[in-house]
C-alpha cells in the first residue's frame, strides 16, 4: 500500500533518477574495485575514529599491487561514498600527497558546533535519509529506505562500524532523538511500516538544504527538481513570514513596554 496518502508532492520521474544515481555510486565500478573501496573505508573510519593519520602507504598495502593501477578510482569511490553516507572528506595533511584525514563537512545546522566523534559520524547519514524521505513524497516505506541503505553497503541485521545494528539506529535511536519518525501504515497487509521527517529535523535543517545535498550529489541544481522546488520555496517563503511575524510582534511588546508611565519617586506616597 502506498504512504502518506495526503502528501502534497509525489515521487517524480527525476527524484527517481536522483535516488538511482546515489545507488550507482556504490555500484557503478566492477565487483572487485567495489570491494577494495569498501575496504579503505573500513580503515579510513578507523583512523578517523581514532584521530590518526591515513597514510597512502598503508592505503596501497590494503588495495594490493595487482590493483595499483585502479587506486586512483578505487579512492574517489571510498571517498565519495564516505562523504555521501558520514559527511566527511578526505584532505591532505601536508602537500606532499602522502598523509591524509578526514574532516567532518558538518551538515545539519549546529550553529557550527561539533558534537562527538561518533555523533558527527552517524549524523552524517541524516541528510541522505532526510532526502530519501523528502524525494519520496515526504515520507518512504520501510522497504524504500532499506533499498538505499542496502546501495550504501548498510544492511538490516549486519553490525556496523560506525551505526552499530542499523535497524536499532534508523527505528530507534534517530527517532528517540525525534530525527525521524516512524511509524505503521494504516490498514496495511502485511503489516508495512514508514519513515518521515522528525520534529528536530524540521528545526535544525530544511526542505531546500535536503534538495541542495541531492542536487549537489546528482551534479545538478535544486530546479532540476520542480515539484520539489516548488514545495522548498513555499517553505522558505513561509519560514521567512513566520520569523517576521514574530520580530514584530517583539518590538510591538517593546514599545508598549516603554510607552508605560513611570511613577515620579518626588510625588507623595
Amino acid at each position: 500500500p502506498a504512504c502518506c496518502p495526503d502528501h502534497s508532492v509525489s515521487p517524480t520521474r527525476s527524484s527517481k533518477r536522483a535516488l538511482g544515481k546515489i545507488r550507482k555510486k556504490r555500484n557503478s565500478s566492477q565487483p572487485p574495485l567495489s570491494n577494495k573501496a569498501g575496504m579503505l573505508i573500513h580503515f579510513m573510519l578507523q583512523k578517523f575514529k581514532l584521530k590518526q593519520p591515513i597514510k597512502k602507504i598503508d592505503m596501497l598495502k590494503i588495495v594490493h599491487k595487482a590493483f595499483k593501477a585502479q587506486f586512483p578510482e578505487i579512492l574517489k569511490k571510498a571517498t565519495d561514498r564516505i562523504e555521501l553516507v558520514f559527511g566527511l572528506e578526505l584532505k591532505e595533511i601536508k602537500p606532499n600527497g602522502y598523509s591524509y584525514t578526514l574532516v567532518s563537512k558538518e551538515r545539519l545546522a549546529k550553529d557550527g558546533v561539533l558534537g562527538s566523534t561518533l555523533e558527527v559520524l552517524k549524523n552524517g547519514l541524516l541528510m541522505p535519509l532526510l532526502g530519501v524521505i523528502f524525494l519520496n513524497g515526504n515520507c518512504a516505506s520501510e522497504a524504500e529506505v532499506w533499498d538505499f541503505l542496502n546501495a550504501l553497503g548498510i544492511y538490516d541485521g549486519k553490525m556496523h562500524i560506525i551505526f552499530g545494528e542499523p535497524r536499532k539506529f534508523i527505528t530507534e535511536e534517530l527517532v528517540q532523538e525525534k530525527y525521524l519518525v516512524y511509524r505503521q501504515i494504516p490498514d496495511s497487509d502485511p503489516l508495512s511500516y514508514e519513515f518521515l521527517w522528525g520534529p528536530r529535523a524540521h528545526a535544525e535543517t530544511s526542505k531546500m538544504k535536503v534538495l541542495e545535498f541531492v542536487a549537489k550529489i546528482n551534479s545538478t541544481v535544486p530546479s532540476a527538481f520542480p515539484f520539489h522546488y516548488e514545495e522548498a520555496l513555499r517553505e522558505e517563503e513561509e519560514r521567512a513570514k513566520a520569523k517576521s511575524a514574530s520580530k514584530a510582534r517583539g518590538a510591538a511588546k517593546a514599545t508598549a513596554h516603554s510607552t508605560v508611565p513611570l511613577s515620579d519617586p518626588s510625588s507623595p506616597q
